[in-house]
């Protein structure tokens, strides 16, 4: 489709694409979707299988046993070769299934955030999927919003759009609708939008011309594929961490290998041992086990309404000490309703709950027909077209908004009194705008009317105030004095303190041939008409998770821009702790280090504009605090990205506001933020029990070689043995603990120091601990045996011992406080499945005749199977006593590092900080 599209006036494109303004029917958007493909560039280019697969084996330790494979069959152990061949290769299958499912986990999370457009078909506004979207097409675009496909304009207003990403202009770009003739560069191509790009402000309606592969960005989207995926701090703290252990057992391998030789060891069986002793000691699955851990930890968060969008937000949640929260649709229901109104100095109330327009007004409770009260009526219909939203259903029983729920609740309180918008607006079509930005606090429709023109406003009470020269009474413009200001912003009070949020609608009467609404028309000429009062209830769970949080050592902090009063009773409401209130106003006059000083005490920060948040998270990241911000807005986007863990709106947020965050919250809930928190610390506990698990078997098997070695002269197991062990029993347990389901103290725990990582004072005692009991025990299991048995035997027993010990040793992973008791022994049902196979495959082993001669085993009489479970059955014994008595035992730095035991988390580092391992 090589069209010159910009050089088409609109009604010429619409006509080349066989569309019209009221857009496609579903049918034909089916014929072109199946014709075009879906609108989305194409995916990176995904490992095959095979590869997949073959992955698997690049790592330095699986070449290590591959030469041992090589050499073992050059020497004739043909069976040695196979077993340790069979075992990397179901080691292998293992990981390749992990990856796989992971991968496919991550996939599933990046369609939830999936972006979406809202597009008009069959006369119909509807919100859908942006990859649906087809060549001709008609999509709304507003401020906030991702350009979906490339389109030409045909209806714009004010709209300006950052073009950067394709141009690389910083500025904003002027759009229009004109037709350009000519080679026209695609940075001056003004009357098109292209994929990808940002509405800044303004808004447009525009005929879909490009999609997918075919749009501009489609062309460089080649270059976009070999953008490697980056990974996160933990992974590379892992893959650090496994570095080190590699080097530090490695030598501890060579002088084994010298040992061995000194002791009359057979130079073969010093080398296999030494190979395998290596893959014992080194967790080469850890950092697969991790990925596994993460991907399942954010499918589950998905399922909880937050949509990770950066893993490194599952790493920060932990460490979060403060949650700054936008008060509507977060902490309330974001389902406003008009209630009472102010105009004529008199007050209004109106019946009715929702979005369902029925409803009375009633003063002093005698029903008002609006349709005879000419100020009433003008006051509504002002709410009316002064409005972006769209009342869907109407002719039903119930109804629901399409658009801002504010301006819907203004919509609904206008259909009650019979005044119909798609009407009105024939009567009164809107000729420009002034749309809303924070920074104004207002919005502006222009208008004919009476041969002249009018411009209706509504906004915030004090910002109409400061624009009014005149007011409505009796149905008159009179000059507004001090005393109507003073009336005005009393009733102003009333409303807030009872928990209302308050809109003012004015107009202004202008020139006839005025074609451009600005500022400065507004300015100082408007008419002040009356007061909206609407009702935003809070969430009934967000109280309880308000009390979790603080539970949690988390302080909330409320952000809104509603007057003081009204944050404050809604403060009071939600049971948020008691603290000052500070203005927009107020935060102006302070200087960054007064904020700072003063951040500790401010619970509410009401009047708010969004590039206020944005101190507010540097004055509390000055304190120490590691900060989750909330938003949802364009604006919003500098203070996403400045705090630890950006967070957006899925409902109300804009594609700007997504794209910052690290994460989205689906419902737009307060609760959701809590949970993901929460979902975080357990994830992190998660992986603390994998590594505690690995490392002290690991060691522990170590120790045991190096002991067994040194007194006895002899090698406790063989090396084939050795490989099972770490590459089936380990495998097999080590994924089932990193699915341990939480234990539901999490938010009873003090937030993690952002530079405690995943191993810390009290763990690495435990891990010493464990590890040296169990090397002990299976050295003196052997020892006892090799003196009243043959060797085979006395390493059959050892080879089932060290299974053992790691058996028993995954129950006492699952928790460093809690008994197995506390926890449920039934309840992570992975890990009783994964240890249940285990139990079989070793019995295997043990009595099937080829797998004997395979492995160098003997069957076990029922007795010593006694002394097998002995070992690892008394160490799980000890261990869970030392947790019932004594649990905080090896929790020594656990939240905090321990030579700064006081200190508040440093929250002036980026999540990338997470430094320590």
């Amino acid at each position: 489709m090589n069209q010159e599209w910009h050089a088409l006036s609109p009604d010429e494109a619409l006509s080349a694409l066989s569309s019209r303004r009221s857009g496609l029917s579903e049918a034909e958007a089916k014929v072109r979707w199946l014709k075009h493909g879906p609108n989305e560039l194409m995916a990176r280019r995904k490992t095959s299988p095979v590869l997949a697969f073959l992955r698997q084996f690049l790592s330095p330790l699986i070449y290590v046993l591959l030469v041992a494979v090589i050499i073992s069959a050059a020497v004739g152990h043909f069976l040695d070769a196979s077993v340790i061949m069979g075992v990397l290769i179901l080691n292998a299958i293992i990981g390749f299934v992990q990856e796989t499912r992971a991968e496919k986990a991550m996939e599933a999370l990046i369609q939830m955030a999936a972006p979406r457009a809202r597009v008009r078909r069959e006369g119909q506004v509807r919100l859908m999927p942006a990859r649906e979207i087809v060549p001709g097409d008609i999509v709304l675009l507003e401020t906030g919003d991702k350009v979906p496909a490339d389109a030409r304009l045909i209806e714009v207003s004010n709209l300006k759009v950052n073009e950067a990403m394709l141009t690389g202009e910083s500025m904003p770009v002027d759009k229009s609708t004109e037709a350009l003739h000519g080679a026209v560069p695609l940075a001056e191509r003004k009357n098109m939008v292209h994929m990808g790009t940002i509405v800044n402000y303004g808004r447009a309606t525009a005929l879909v011309v490009r999609t997918g592969m075919a749009t501009d960005i489609g062309q460089i989207a080649t270059a976009i594929q070999e953008i490697k995926q980056e990974r996160t701090p933990l992974q590379k703290n892992i893959s650090k961490l496994s570095r080190y252990i590699v080097t530090l057992f490695l030598g501890i391998c060579a002088l084994l290998v010298v040992v061995g030789v000194l002791k009359g060891l057979a130079w073969l069986e010093v080398f296999l041992l030494a190979v395998a002793a290596a893959v014992s000691a080194i967790p080469e699955g850890l950092p697969a086990v991790v990925t596994v851990v993460l991907a399942v930890g954010m499918r589950i968060m998905a399922r909880r309404n937050a949509i990770i969008r950066k893993l490194v937000a599952v790493e920060t949640l932990g460490s979060a000490t403060v949650i700054c929260s936008d008060k509507t649709g977060t902490l309330t229901l974001n389902e406003m309703t008009v209630q009472r109104l102010y105009l004529n100095g008199q007050w209004i109330e109106v019946t009715g709950e929702g979005y369902a327009p029925q409803g009375e007004f009633r003063r002093d409770g005698q029903v008002v027909d609006p349709q005879s009260e000419p100020s009433l009526k003008l006051l509504l219909q002002i709410g009316a077209l002064c409005n972006d939203a769209l009342l869907i259903g109407e002719k039903e029983a119930c109804c629901d908004i399409f658009g801002d729920p504010t301006e819907g609740a203004l919509l609904v309180a206008a259909t009650k009194a019979g005044i119909n918008k798609e009407k009105l607006e024939k009567a009164f079509p809107r000729l420009d705008e002034i749309p809303f930005q924070s920074e104004k606090q207002y919005m502006a429709t222009l208008h004919p009317r009476d041969g002249g023109r009018v411009a209706y406003v509504k906004g915030a009470v004090e910002r109409l105030l400061s624009l009014s020269k005149y007011h409505l009474k009796d149905g008159r413009a009179v000059p507004l004095t001090e005393a109507d200001v003073s009336a005005i912003m009393e009733a102003n009070t009333i409303l807030a303190q009872q928990a209302l949020r308050v809109i003012a609608v004015g107009y202004v009467e202008l020139p006839r041939e005025l074609e451009d609404l600005k500022d400065e028309d507004i300015r100082g000429g408007l008419v002040f008409v009356g007061l909206m009062g609407m009702a935003d209830p809070p969430r009934e769970e967000t109280k309880e998770a308000i009390r979790l949080a603080r539970q949690a050592g988390i302080r909330v902090i409320m952000i809104t821009g509603d007057h003081k009063v009204t944050a404050e009773a809604i403060a009071r409401k939600l049971n948020l702790p008691s603290g000052k209130t500070v203005t927009g106003a107020e935060l102006q006059q302070m200087s960054d280090e007064e904020l700072a000083s003063q951040i500790e005490d401010i619970s509410v920060f009401a009047r708010i504009e969004p590039l206020h948040k944005l101190r507010i998270v540097n004055a509390l990241k000055r304190r120490g605090h590691v900060v989750a911000m909330t938003g949802d807005g364009v604006n919003d986007a500098p203070a996403l990205k400045a705090a630890d863990i950006g967070i957006a709106m899925g409902i109300t947020g804009t594609d700007v506001a997504k794209e910052s965050s690290d994460m989205i919250l689906a419902d737009d809930n307060f609760t959701s933020v809590v949970a993901a928190v929460e979902e975080g610390r357990v994830i992190f506990n998660r992986l603390r029990n994998v590594i505690f698990f690995l490392l002290s078997t690991n060691l522990g098997e170590l120790l045991a070689l190096a002991l067994t070695i040194v007194f006895v002269g002899k090698a406790p197991l063989l090396a084939v043995q050795i490989i099972w062990v770490n590459l089936v029993t380990d495998t097999a347990v080590a994924v089932p603990l990193g699915l341990e389901p939480k234990v539901g103290d999490e938010l009873r725990q003090p937030p993690r120091h952002p530079k405690v990582g995943l191993l810390f004072p009290g763990l690495l005692l435990r891990i010493g601990f464990m590890a040296t009991m169990m090397g002990i025990g299976v050295f003196a299991i052997f020892n006892w045996a090799q003196m009243r048995m043959t060797l085979a035997e006395a390493r059959t027993i050892a080879f089932c011992s060290v299974v053992a010990f790691e058996w028993f040793r995954a129950f006492n992973a699952r928790s460093d406080e809690y008994t197995v008791f506390r926890l449920g022994v039934w309840r992570n049902r992975w890990l009783l499945m994964s240890i249940s196979v285990a139990v079989m495959l070793q019995l295997a082993v043990v009595y099937l005749p080829f797998l004997q001669v395979a492995f160098g085993t003997v069957p076990l009489a029922l007795d010593r199977w006694g002394i097998v479970l002995l070992g690892g059955g008394s160490l799980f014994v000890i261990e869970e006593a030392r947790k019932a008595l004594f649990p905080r035992l090896f929790s020594s730095g656990k939240w905090r590092p321990r030579k700064n035991n006081g200190e508040q988390p440093s929250g002036s580092q980026s999540l990338d900080r997470n430094k320590g391992t």
